[in-house]
């Protein structure tokens, strides 16, 4: 059997009829036609080194309707969408925070014990989801950074580029180019599902595939990831109410 040697794995989006999807784009040398994979990590487009990117995501459109489908088989739990209400609870490192609302001209998000106190204009819905979306991103870039950099040194890694992703099916990925996407929205996970999802996409350093010696280097760096996997498969359709 012909070796297939990888040449890069990127993460793209793909505009579809029924929206955009974050997928995992994986080239690699020897390979003769396109694959689609849609597992819990999201989708993941297979192709051939030398085959144009428009030829790949035609490809991948015609199999749309079978994408969506997958895709709402593996994210179909669902969860009420946040209302931005006074008294509302919001998930944070699987606690609880209490969201208090007020209205001043200068617009501010702040964090006291269980409480997140949000100002803004109006305390319209909206005002307040785009203030408190601001405020998960600023508090991904600092707590995912941090736990990135300690993870990394824990493994023996050079510590990876971060970015941080607004990706609603993929809590995480790595590209050849040694860059870890997270999903702002994991700061809504428990620390230690956090902590499974950065040791996954660092065993990625090594490993750019899910072979036996990936999963090796995962339970290297995360030896109960497994039920932590679990769990975060269990409980992942909460993170996703906003």
């Amino acid at each position: 059997m012909p070796t297939r040697e990888l040449v890069s794995r990127d993460v793209r989006r793909l505009a579809l009829d029924g929206g955009e999807v974050d997928y995992v784009l994986v080239r690699r040398r020897g390979r003769r036609g396109v694959g689609l994979k849609v597992d819990e990590e999201g989708l993941t487009v297979s192709a051939p080194s030398t085959m144009p990117l428009s030829r790949i995501e035609e490809l991948a459109r015609e199999s749309e309707r079978w994408i969506l489908r997958k895709i709402a088989e593996w994210s179909g739990r669902k969860v009420a969408p946040a209302q931005f209400r006074e008294g509302e609870r919001l998930q944070f490192l699987g606690g609880g925070l209490a969201l208090r609302l007020a209205t001043a001209s200068r617009m501010r998000v702040e964090r006291r014990d269980g409480e997140l106190f949000v100002v803004t204009r109006a305390a319209q819905p909206e005002e307040v989801r785009r203030a408190v979306v601001r405020w998960y991103k600023r508090m991904a870039h600092e707590y995912l950074g941090d736990r990135l950099l300690a993870l990394a040194h824990a493994a023996r890694l050079a510590p990876p580029a971060l970015v941080i992703s607004s990706a609603m099916g993929r809590w995480g990925s790595c590209s050849t180019h040694r860059e870890v996407r997270l999903a702002w929205r994991l700061m809504k996970a428990p620390a230690d599902l956090v902590d499974y999802v950065i040791c996954h996409e660092l065993a990625h350093l090594r490993h750019m595939n899910h072979s036996g010696a990936f999963w090796a280097e995962v339970e290297r760096q995360c030896p109960d990831y497994r039920q932590r996997r679990a769990r975060l498969y269990a409980t992942d359709h909460l993170y996703r109410s906003f």
